[in-house]
């Protein structure tokens, strides 16, 4: 029961602190003249993959890397398969032609990348921690100078613009506050809880700790989505799973290399990962083009309980 509210009470804690975070980051860029384009596309990005980035961290200093890189595996696939199922059942989304042309080779690219450097020695060693933040530098610099400035604004709330400094401060207190002491939590309290539930780390974070992290995202897709505005960006979600290996990846690897513990992971998660980035071609194409619809939802939607029921079989 213990391991259960401290699993909860770090959840709580994680999505509190990267709310906290990303008002905080915000209100600075904005204080510093930063153009909001700049803002959404990499301080809000980088705030967002807070919670990821913690728990991997304090998973890896902690000695549990299994939950550090199946926590990334775990959120990449819950971003598709559960994020993105749930919000097409709720109403269709149109993807742009443009994303085929980069956000999704970016991202099946990326995934195929760390697929390469676990299975290539079972490590992902400090080297390949500070290729994959270069890569997504990289990344991030080419999106800013494609990208059309006025797509980005309305993502930015103004009311940010007229915080003081001493509430921004706050915010950026509370936030690192609660993201440290949930992380903490949610580490903890999962360890325990697989081994009184009998089953590996490697289960408990690619599934409860992963959905989790993924719960910000959720909850703003499914609230935009019910009030039948435009539910959310396919690139949005890309990104985010770019940035997942990127930056929480790519950021623990450099403080601490992450050895593969768990069979699992390169046997199947990981597997499940690829498969979810790739089905996103057939399905934004087949048969309407350019369109996912409440079917094609459930279809993400189905493949994701089925990928949850094998882990924990």
């Amino acid at each position: 029961m213990e391991s259960i509210f401290y699993v909860i009470g770090g959840l709580v804690l994680l999505v509190l602190g990267g709310e906290f975070l990303v008002r905080s980051s915000i209100g600075l860029s904005l204080k510093l003249n930063i153009s909001k384009m700049v803002i959404g596309m990499t301080v809000v990005s980088f705030a967002t993959s807070a919670p990821e980035l913690l728990v991997s961290l304090q998973a890896a200093l902690d000695g549990s890397p299994a939950i550090a890189i199946n926590n990334v595996v775990g959120s990449n696939i819950a971003n598709i398969g559960l994020v993105l199922g749930i919000t097409t059942i709720i109403g269709a989304i149109t993807v742009s032609k443009g994303f085929f042309k980069f956000d999704w080779p970016v991202m099946v690219a990326f995934s195929l990348l760390i697929y390469y450097f676990l299975a290539n020695d079972n490590v992902l060693s400090r080297v390949e921690g500070i290729i994959l933040c270069v890569l997504l530098v990289v990344f991030l610099i080419v999106l800013i100078k494609k990208s059309n400035p006025d797509e980005v604004d309305d993502e930015v709330d103004d009311k940010l613009a007229s915080a003081g400094w001493l509430k921004i401060f706050l915010w950026l207190l509370i936030g690192a506050f609660a993201l440290y002491y949930g992380s903490e939590f949610l580490v903890s309290g999962a360890r325990d809880l697989a081994i009184k539930v009998g089953v590996s780390e490697a289960v408990i974070s690619v599934t409860l700790i992963a959905i989790g992290t993924s719960v910000p995202e959720l909850a703003a897709s499914v609230i935009s989505a019910v009030k039948g505005e435009k539910a959310i960006s396919l690139g949005n979600l890309i990104g985010s799973n770019i940035f997942n290996i990127g930056s929480v990846l790519g950021l623990t690897a450099v403080v601490k290399e992450i050895p593969v513990t768990e069979a699992s992971i390169l046997s199947r998660d990981i597997f499940w990962m690829l498969i979810f980035a790739i089905v996103l071609l057939p399905l934004a194409f087949l048969p309407k083009k350019l369109e996912i619809s409440r079917y094609k939802g459930m279809i993400l939607f189905v493949g994701y309980a089925f990928f949850v029921y094998l882990a924990f079989m």
